[in-house]
């Protein structure tokens, strides 16, 4: 048996980490000490306790508890377990733990509603994937969501020393180990208790005597690393990554960056960039957009590893520019008028006259801006519906500020 279901917890004193959801006041908590069990969800990454605090949950409320993993069970396998419910006694009810839910399609998440339903069990899901995006909405709407936290490093500490001593009393041995190593070895793998008992497990036995730093950097390397190019972590991760730049922190946006290339993901960050260039700078440092579509095209050229030192580069270039999303605002504005349709027309003197006929239909009148002085002359060209629309407003920085001045210099001059 592997060490983590060896000292698996048994009570909520035992859990590690989910401050939020165990601690005394913690609505879950009083839940599960109420003795009235509600279908729940629980969502967060592998190695956190959703599978134990199920099994908690069960004992806590004298139910007796049937799992299921949807990676490899069928809907066949979850109707023969729930047909058998009628038969089964057990005082508190009965608990059905589908774990990894977001591998069943809709017919067969739909197909558990009627048993959630009727009363005839309390269903416990868990994902690792955001269950709004992966579950069938009416089976979330039955069910409470609680979201589970990476274990904290010093929390993983305090289990990895339960793990040693069972491990010497197992083994007859008396290794030992500073608390400076099992916490590199949480740390190495990034809150998933489950994958750092597997490390303490692994390093136990690759070390002759006390269990020592550089083996379980060894063993621990890249371990902590969760990241899935389809997933939710790594739209989490593109998301910080823009919100960091867009927020002028150049630290956090290069750490993100770094944690997307080092999941392999090339494409996602340049592609980003060149949309962070005109979403977010703009018009306040127009020559942003050339420079990121240089970096991204030697990013491109160069590959992996490499390709990070011209992104990096484009990262901290538009981290500490100048910011301004009046371009983006003002198209996001017109785009919405498009696509409501408020204007379908298009002013008669703006409409193509390169035809025998035009003049007949009323097509002309166009007044050719540069024949003016300033290469300016008053006319409408908005659609009639939208005449005195506007969508475009000047930001405050240097650069539009100038434009402004100088536009409203010549407009006026002109009235």
């Amino acid at each position: 048996m592997p060490l983590a279901d060896k000292i698996r917890p048994s009570s909520l004193a035992e859990m590690a980490g989910q401050e939020h959801l165990l601690k005394e006041s913690a609505p879950l908590r009083r839940i599960l000490e109420s003795g009235h069990l509600p279908s729940m969800i629980f969502y967060g990454p592998p190695g956190t306790g959703k599978t134990t605090l199920a099994n908690i949950a069960a004992r806590l409320t004298d139910k007796q508890i049937f799992r299921v993993n949807a990676t490899t069970a069928s809907l066949s396998d979850v109707k023969e377990i729930l047909s058998e419910t009628d038969s089964l006694f057990s005082a508190g009810g009965i608990l059905l733990y589908i774990d990894e839910i977001q591998y069943f399609n809709k017919k067969q998440q739909q197909a558990l509603l009627e048993y959630v339903e009727d009363g005839r069990v309390t269903l416990i899901c868990s994902t690792t994937e955001n269950p709004y995006f992966a579950l069938y909405g009416a089976l979330l709407s039955r069910s409470t969501v609680f979201e589970f936290k990476p274990v904290k490093p010093e929390e993983c500490v305090k289990v990895l020393r339960r793990g040693l001593e069972l491990l010497n009393s197992e083994s007859g041995s008396n290794k030992n180990c500073d608390d400076s190593v099992l916490l590199s070895v949480a740390v190495g793998c990034g809150g998933d208790v489950r994958k750092a008992l597997t490390a303490l497990e692994n390093l136990y036995y690759a070390c002759v005597g006390d269990l020592d730093g550089d083996t379980a950097a060894a063993l621990t390397q890249r371990s902590g690393m969760r990241f899935d190019v389809s997933g939710d972590q790594h739209y989490d991760i593109l998301s910080a990554f823009q919100k960091s730049i867009r927020g002028s922190d150049e630290n956090a946006a290069v750490h993100y960056l770094a944690r997307l290339l080092a999941g392999g993901d090339l494409l996602s960050p340049c592609r980003r960039l060149l949309v962070i260039a005109s979403e977010d700078i703009g018009l306040a440092y127009p020559q942003a957009v050339s420079m990121v579509k240089s970096c991204v095209d030697s990013a491109l050229h160069l590959g992996l590893p490499e390709g990070g030192l011209p992104l990096a580069q484009a990262t901290i270039l538009l981290a500490t520019a100048p910011k301004s999303n009046s371009a983006a605002a003002a198209y996001w504005a017109a785009m919405e008028d498009v696509e409501t349709g408020k204007a379908v027309s298009v002013p008669s003197h703006l409409q193509d006259t390169h035809y025998s006929g035009a003049s007949s239909l009323g097509r002309g009148g166009y007044k050719y801006p540069h024949a003016y002085p300033n290469s300016y002359v008053e006319q409408q060209y908005m659609p009639d519906e939208l005449k005195d629309k506007v969508y475009y407003v000047h930001g405050s920085n240097k650069n539009e500020s100038a434009v402004k001045e100088y536009w409203n210099k010549i407009k006026n001059e002109k009235r």
